[in-house]
């Protein structure tokens, strides 16, 4: 029998971890462990989560320190496979599976048998698709096509609902924990479609209740936030740097309409917000964090 285990990343947000947590109990057919990786919350997190751990239907670990949305997810993606369970069901506190999403993840493996990832279609609060969280169809394409039924070719996807044979993740290495945050789930479901055809499974469908159903944006971003742009622009950098001379080309376009977009639209701080662009591209320049490997 194959042990799947789904890997919960959390911070402060016990409310939606709980929603999330309960979603996964009611999973239909197939109701996998779950092993939650608390970074290091203040909210109660962990005493709210004693019922569960009591009753055997949670695994928890507690960081603590906070690791980042990467460090966390390095972390729980090296505990599962060192537990050894055969497939991970990765997600963030926020992504609220439906009952069927689990078992529409399970019959597209088995259909596609050799396969690096799954991934399921997200939907925001209100239904719609929910941008941030739309994968790559291609390197630079997003994926426009979410009809039922369909197990579509992508490159890339987010950690909001992930299915990864644990021998995918031995052989590729773990998510870069340097990034702390950002581009940590791109660059890595990247690196895995470099070795293995992978997919979106649009019969599996989550919702992803993020306050806002826009992706990253520093022309609107607020200005107390921007600098967690710093980490935005120097990842990418390490994403694209590895796929030569097209992913050199995307960037310097990418990085271009970012810098028009603030100097058209942001309505304050435009030389604070141009700044973080360049100075988050120049340290990706020397940034070279090392994979690490499950031993």
């Amino acid at each position: 029998m194959k042990k799947v285990a789904a890997v919960i990343v959390t911070y402060n947000r016990k409310d939606l971890l709980l929603e999330c947590i309960n979603a996964i109990l009611a999973q239909k057919k197939s109701v996998p462990d779950i092993i939650v990786i608390d970074n290091d919350s203040s909210d109660g997190t962990g005493e709210t989560l004693q019922a569960f751990v009591g009753n055997g239907s949670v695994i928890y670990f507690n960081t603590g320190s906070n690791l980042g949305g990467a460090g966390g997810f390095q972390y729980g993606i090296r505990k599962a496979v060192e537990l050894g369970y055969d497939y991970l069901w990765i997600m963030d506190d926020d992504c609220i599976p439906s009952s069927t999403a689990l078992i529409s993840l399970i019959s597209a493996a088995k259909d596609k048998k050799k396969y690096g990832f799954l991934s399921s279609k997200v939907l925001w609060k209100d239904g719609s698709i929910c941008e941030m969280n739309a994968q790559r169809e291609t390197l630079t394409r997003d994926v426009t096509d979410f009809e039922p039924g369909q197990i579509k070719s992508v490159v890339m996807a987010s950690f909001v609902s992930l299915f990864v044979p644990a021998r995918v993740v031995r052989e590729v290495g773990l998510p870069i924990k340097e990034f702390f945050l950002w581009t940590d789930d791109w660059e890595w479901t990247r690196r895995i479609s470099r070795e293995y055809p992978c997919y979106l499974v649009t019969d599996s469908v989550v919702t992803h209740k993020s306050k806002v159903n826009i992706g990253a944006d520093i022309s609107s971003e607020t200005a107390e936030r921007l600098d967690r742009f710093n980490y935005l622009y120097r990842n990418d950098v390490v994403l694209y740097r590895r796929e030569g001379l097209r992913g050199f080309c995307y960037e310097v376009i990418r990085l271009a309409g970012h810098c028009v977009r603030v100097l058209l639209k942001a309505k304050d701080h435009k030389l604070l917000r141009l700044k973080k662009i360049i100075g988050g591209t120049v340290a990706g320049l020397k940034f070279h964090p090392e994979i690490e490997y499950v031993e």
